[in-house]
Order: structure tokens, then C-alpha cells, then sequence
């Protein structure tokens, strides 16, 4: 079934209102017709399963069926924070991740990064990984819309870290998927975690030490040396097998 996003502003108490570029997909990609289905999210976690009542150019008219809470949200808010990566990797890690279940998304300027930001280009990037977080949040039928935010300097995040009950460290100078699965273990009663990915040149061993000063838990993703866009996917896939309630 077909999945789309609205703000609640377009929800009343029997129908939603599609406005927007997804009047366009709906009718003349779709080709969809009164009476055919459809699931539309508040992107707040609120899954509205709907049927077309009326199509014009300018809007899709939706009557609601049933009202429920998402089941394609991981039961912990997970915010990957990536060390800035060079080219368009940040858009890989954006879209990968928004589909394996992160809440949120945070690019870090480290020391290590190689790509450096102005403020009007990182503007431009922002909205372009937002862009691709929202089209990544309806292909996987998400209930909420990840939000991608940065360019973070290292202290703003370090400021940022001690709002999370746990916070993670994939780290390829950490051997042994025992501890790893230690960590795993004790994720469950946590609701907001974060985790860090260095950039192409990894961690420099002085942030790794500002991170253990405020309680950073290392862990390994196998005997493997992955890629700064590869690590995020790694541990997102297997958070979702240690923690996927359904």
C-alpha cells in the first residue's frame, strides 16, 4: 500500500488533505483513483489508513479508516552522530540509515574530516539530506520523518551528548564482538542513545579519550576495518536485531 506524509495541519477528524507535489505522484505517477487505499503518516508516529474520497489538481481528499500508533519505529530514539565525510557519502549514510531506523541524523565536523563546511554550503546540504531522509521515511514506510541536522563542531556535540542515556562508539581499534554484545545487551531500558562514526580518517585518539571522559562505551563491529559510510549501517542493522520488539 502506498505511503505518504502530511502535517497535522491536514488532518481534521474524518479526512487528511494531500496538497503539494504528492497531488502530482498520486494522480499522474500512481494513477491511483477514488476508492483505492492508502496509509498517511503525521510523521509524529500516527499511521491514518485511508481511502481516496475526491481528486482535483490541487488536492487529494482522503477519508479515514482507523487511526494507530507506527509499528516501524525501533522502541530506542537513536541519534547517529557521522564525522563529516568527503563527497556525497553523507547522503548514502542519510538514506541507509533513515530506512534501518535512526531518529535522527547529525554531521560532526572532527578532526580527522577531510570535507570542510562554509555555513551557506552547509545550509544547502542540510536541506538536500533532509530532502532524502523524508523520500527514505515514506519508501521504508517510517513513521516519523528523521531529521538531519549539522554541521556540528566537535564541542557543540560533546555539549549535546549529555542529553542521551547511553552513548556508543564503534571504534576499529576495539577487538572482540563479546564486549560488543555486553553493550547490546544492556540497551534496553535506555530510550535515547547516540552514536558516534568517525570520518574516513577515523577517531583521533585524544577524541576518543574526551569520549570515555563522559562515559562513551566502545564497541566493535567485527575484525573488518569498514568504511566511515558503511559503520553506521553496520551498527544500525544490528541494534534492529538486538532491539526489534516484532
Amino acid at each position: 500500500m502506498y505511503h505518504f506524509f502530511v502535517e497535522n495541519t491536514a488532518i481534521d477528524d474524518t479526512h487528511i488533505h494531500i496538497t503539494g507535489q504528492d497531488v502530482n505522484h498520486i494522480m499522474n505517477v500512481l494513477r491511483l483513483k477514488e476508492g483505492e487505499p492508502l496509509v498517511i503518516s503525521n510523521g509524529e508516529g500516527l499511521e491514518y489508513q485511508c481511502e481516496i474520497e475526491a481528486l482535483t489538481n490541487e488536492v487529494i481528499q482522503c477519508k479515514i479508516q482507523s487511526v494507530d500508533n507506527s509499528m516501524s519505529e525501533l522502541p530506542i530514539q537513536v541519534t547517529l552522530y557521522q564525522g563529516a565525510p568527503k563527497q556525497d557519502k553523507m547522503e548514502q549514510v542519510t538514506q541507509k540509515c533513515v530506512e534501518l531506523g535512526a531518529y535522527e541524523i547529525v554531521s560532526v565536523q572532527m578532526r580527522r574530516s577531510i570535507v570542510k563546511y562554509d555555513e551557506q554550503k552547509a545550509v544547502k546540504k542540510v536541506r538536500r539530506w533532509n530532502a532524502i531522509a523524508q523520500s527514505a521515511a515514506k519508501q521504508s514506510k517510517r513513521g516519523v520523518i528523521p531529521s538531519v541536522r549539522g554541521v556540528l563542531n566537535w564541542r557543540e556535540m560533546l555539549t549535546e551528548l549529555k542529553d542521551y542515556d547511553k552513548v556508543i562508539i564503534p571504534y576499529e581499534n576495539t577487538r572482540g564482538m563479546l564486549g560488543t554484545r555486553e553493550v547490546f545487551k544492556h540497551l534496553h531500558d535506555a530510550k535515547k542513545i547516540a552514536v558516534l562514526i568517525g570520518p574516513e580518517g577515523g577517531f583521533d585518539p585524544e577524541e576518543i579519550k574526551e569520549l570515555l571522559a563522559i562515559g562513551g562505551e566502545l564497541v566493535s563491529l567485527g575484525n573488518r576495518i569498514l568504511r566511515t559510510e558503511t559503520a553506521g549501517m553496520v551498527f544500525m542493522a544490528m541494534l534492529m536485531y538486538e532491539i526489534e520488539e516484532a
